[in-house]
């Protein structure tokens, strides 16, 4: 019988963690990541300045936005050369390879219990789940036809018992993806307050590598073959799976989402009973990418004269906005419901955090609200509102998500108006 030598495992041991130094790691790495994004945000604000306006172009008819490096903070257009920054100390010739590899990392390190706290490597804490109440839901699904397919996410609050709730589709902005804009919003909490079901289509990078809603291409902007038509298609879906009412369907979105928000108000009346646009651009606002980015800047061509919507219309907008000029916000309220029968008032106020606002009102012989128009004092491109938790959100303004489930629960399409 052979006899194998004891073998001393002792020294394979994980060694032990001393929580005081863990803790110094830890500080020391988020002030390089605090030095970092400074250093980006120098370099950003440099390169802007060198840009020309009229320069921006696109080889292969994409807008990339740079990501701001701090939350509620500006994107940023391309360079003049590529459609895309150029190369620095921050990004190689494929993006933030770094930064892609170290979050990668970290989430993996945290899927398998190795995070903070467990013996493992210091690493940022992964984003916290999208909080789900007992009794909710919030799934996904994919829609397909033969434009195409999108992936999407479906809020099903736990007041939900078959009855036929009313549906908000929510578009996210550029770079963000459904999770993110439930929470940064916070619609959830609000459907699940009232009762209704909320939608997030999911803008794939396979469509616009910075996850933009294509607004600006004159394919986007019809009712037939474009991403409206995959937008509606998504809302008919939910309205069918769980028997939704049809008559109450309603859309919301932040920049380029709110930009598509617009679009969908012209060539989908009959499925969107009222729609939220955020710090979005008017529908007929570009035609191309030099136009697009002319019109962020406040030099679109619609107006007044152009696309008259067919639907209500609540819009937010800061005048601090270094992304979507205000102008636009001005530009999107103009193609609102207009007409002799229509009263206009006009009110200034502030919220308790200090936000003044100004909110212009539209109604009919009713008394019913058909326009609203938010103008944010010294608000930037962020959801109003809106949870840290997210990105792109100011948690001073007005609760944007209330205010617009707000007006849109007040309206209903004619039942000969809407589609199957």
């Amino acid at each position: 019988m052979t006899h194998f030598p004891k073998m001393d495992f002792s020294k394979f041991a994980m060694p032990k963690v001393d929580p005081a130094r863990t803790a110094q790691v830890m500080a020391a790495m988020a002030k390089l990541q605090k030095r970092q994004a400074a250093a980006y945000a120098k370099w950003a604000d440099a390169r802007r300045t060198t840009m020309h306006e009229t320069s921006a172009t696109a080889e292969d008819g994409v807008i990339d936005m740079v990501a701001p490096s701090t939350p509620g903070g500006s994107w940023t257009a391309p360079g003049p050369s590529s459609g895309r920054p150029e190369p620095s100390a921050f990004t190689g010739s494929q993006g933030d390879i770094a930064g892609d590899v170290m979050r990668t990392i970290r989430e993996s390190l945290a899927r398998a219990g190795l995070g903070e706290g467990t013996g493992g490597i210091p690493c940022a804490p992964v984003p916290a789940p999208t909080p789900i109440p007992d009794g909710a839901r919030f799934e996904e699904r994919t829609y397909s036809d033969a434009v195409g397919s999108r992936r999407y996410k479906v809020y099903v609050p736990s007041g939900y018992a078959g009855q036929a709730l009313p549906v908000v589709v929510m578009l996210h902005g550029c770079t963000q993806d459904p999770d993110d804009f439930a929470r940064g919003t916070r619609m959830n909490e609000v459907a699940e307050e009232q009762t209704f079901l909320v939608a997030y289509p999911e803008q794939p990078r396979s469509a616009n590598m910075q996850r933009c809603w294509n607004w600006y291409e004159p394919g986007d902007q019809r009712r037939e073959g474009g991403e409206p038509a995959l937008i509606a298609g998504i809302a008919r879906q939910v309205v069918a799976e769980f028997s939704a009412d049809a008559s109450r369907v309603y859309a919301a979105g932040l920049s380029a989402g709110g930009a598509a928000a617009a679009i969908l108000a012209t060539t989908h009346p009959d499925v969107f009973a009222a729609v939220g646009v955020h710090s979005g651009l008017a529908c007929g606002s570009a035609r191309d990418v030099p136009s697009a980015f002319a019109a962020m800047k406040g030099g679109g061509t619609a107006g007044s004269g152009g696309t008259q919507h067919r639907v209500p219309l609540i819009v937010f907008h800061g005048d601090g906005d270094r992304t979507v000029h205000a102008a636009n916000g001005y530009e999107v309220a103009a193609q609102g419901l207009s007409g002799p029968g229509l009263t206009e008032t006009f009110v200034e106020d502030r919220t308790p955090d200090g936000v003044a606002y100004t909110r212009t009102v539209r109604r009919d012989a009713s008394g019913r609200a058909v326009l609203e128009h938010w103008v944010l004092r010294g608000g930037g491109h962020a959801w109003s509102g809106g949870s840290s938790a997210g990105s792109f959100t100011d948690a001073r303004g007005p609760d944007a998500s209330r205010e617009m489930a707000r007006f849109f629960l007040a309206h209903a399409n004619a039942a000969d108006s809407v589609l199957p």
